[in-house]
């Protein structure tokens, strides 16, 4: 896990492949209700719902530290030990 406030290579992994399946999970939904190839307007949501929850992900990482705390310096949580 990285630091507070840093990201590393596993965290841009872990982001994409959240972002992976959330576009895959919402293509699947789109066919599933029209039994049809998402049109145009259905494949820009999904882009959105894709872009969202990679960014979602990333944002979450940046805010935990190390230790899985969230809005928590490395600091602070030295001190407290």
């Amino acid at each position: 896990m990285s630091s507070f406030l840093r990201l590393n290579g596993e965290d841009l992994i872990k982001g994409a492949i959240v972002a992976s399946l959330t576009a895959v999970l919402g293509s699947i939904y789109a066919i599933l209700q029209t039994w049809l190839v998402p049109t145009l307007v259905e494949l820009k949501t999904i882009c959105l719902a894709w872009v969202g929850a990679g960014c979602s992900y990333l944002i979450k990482n940046i805010l935990t530290n190390s230790s899985g705390l969230f809005l928590i310096k490395e600091d602070a949580l030295l001190a407290k030990e």
